[in-house]
């Protein structure tokens, strides 16, 4: 007998959008060696870990080669000490009333994203926004619950909500009933968002068809308008219908330390065969006590820092740098005549491609002519292509400079 192998693996058709443009800008590199590359595809950020985060990260360390005060194993939900800052300073304010065991620390909230497919059944219908963050998508392939890929670059058996200009990006409401539905908001690729009223439609949406929304707030500190809620318990009815997830990454910096958080509340219910109820914050804490050992000391304190006079001044102004990026790339685009959206409430800009080019093609372009480095929007879906998403993580001297050589192209 030969060991298997998890054969929906197979299905998934392309490369990881990003280890495919690393490949790429790779091979680049190496035939013109000289060439000075402005990465502005991947959203990983530039500005260093702020001071006070810093200091409470060395503390912490220090802490760790003393007797009396090292720590072993800790909570795999995360130590209560940063749970009760996230709650009072990121949820508090916003009149939404949460109890330490509803939040769960982890590493990512890309992780979080793709293993809380776990908790539910296989034959459930997911439905995503497109273009989408691949993560989604992909994570749930790998556990069956689509089929194969089809012409038109969608899975059999995902729904598709197509995001396009036409509709503002802005996602409409199922037509059919769906069970699990992933909303990224502000949005992972087009940098769009949605008021209070249009998020209102989609709680209705679920709690009306018993769907759960998977709610991707990761970009949340860029929120700069005063209609977009910054969190989706804002909503009434929503702690009955969404999980909510959150990073330390975009904000603070955390991208290569580590550090996130998902809200499963206790009011959220799944059902089982039988129909009866079950609660999913019991079923996230079961696979999280049994998958994860949890966060670091060291981390979660430096996490903990964020929320420091200080460490709120220094996060601030680093949010601040990164949306002035976002307005240089938005205003560079528009002046050579391409439509652009997003970068007001987000550090992602969407640009539509010149001449109804591919996104790949513009890709190749801009890399080979200007040296300059975005994501091709068809890497997030169908209705990406003709899209290319522009980040606001470089320095401010690159992306002035990337604006600079990105404008004396020929289009």
């Amino acid at each position: 007998m030969s060991v298997k192998i998890n054969e929906n693996y197979l299905l998934l058709k392309s490369n990881y959008i990003f280890a495919e443009i690393n490949r790429r800008v790779e091979e680049f590199q190496k035939e013109n060696p000289n060439a000075q590359i402005i990465k502005m595809g991947i959203g990983d950020v530039t500005r260093p870990l702020p001071r006070a985060v810093v200091e409470a990260f060395d503390k912490s360390v220090l802490e760790m080669g003393d007797a009396d005060t090292f720590m072993g194993y800790g909570p795999e939900q995360g130590y209560k000490f940063l749970i009760e800052e996230i709650i009072k300073n990121d949820f508090k304010p916003l009149g939404i009333e949460l109890s330490t065991d509803e939040v769960f620390i982890s590493d990512a909230a890309k992780c979080d994203t793709a293993n809380i497919q776990e908790i539910f059944g296989i034959e459930n219908v997911i439905a995503v926004t497109d273009p989408v963050y691949p993560v989604y998508v992909d994570s749930n392939v790998m556990a069956g619950r689509s089929g194969p890929m089809q012409t038109s670059g969608r899975y059999e058996g995902i729904v598709y909500l197509p995001c396009t200009a036409e509709n503002n990006f802005i996602p409409e409401l199922p037509e059919n009933p769906v069970d699990l539905i992933y909303l990224c908001l502000p949005n992972n690729p087009t940098g769009t968002t949605l008021t209070r009223e249009e998020l209102s439609k989609w709680v209705k949406y679920a709690r009306e068809n018993n769907s759960i929304i998977l709610f991707d707030a990761a970009y949340e500190a860029y929120i700069t308008e005063e209609d977009i809620p910054r969190s989706i318990y804002e909503i009434e009815g929503a702690k009955e219908v969404a999980i909510e997830f959150r990073s330390f990454s975009k904000n603070a910096g955390f991208t290569g330390t580590r550090c996130a958080f998902a809200v499963v509340p206790k009011e959220i219910v799944a059902y089982d065969a039988d129909g009866k109820a079950h609660d999913l914050n019991s079923l996230w804490n079961r696979r999280q006590t049994t998958k994860f050992n949890g966060v670091s000391y060291p981390v979660q304190k430096a996490a903990m820092a964020v929320y420091t006079p200080e460490g709120q001044k220094e996060i601030q102004e680093n949010i601040s740098y990164y949306l002035n990026n976002a307005s240089i790339v938005r205003k560079s685009m528009e002046n050579i005549g391409l439509k652009v959206y997003g970068g007001i409430n987000s550090p992602y800009i969407w640009v539509k491609t010149p001449e109804n080019m591919d996104s790949w093609t513009f890709f190749d372009m801009l890399l080979k002519e200007a040296n300059v480095v975005g994501t091709p929007g068809v890497g997030f879906g169908p209705s990406g292509e003709g899209y290319f998403r522009l980040t606001a993580f470089n320095t401010l001297e690159n992306t002035e400079e990337a604006m600079t050589r990105i404008t004396k192209l020929s289009f």
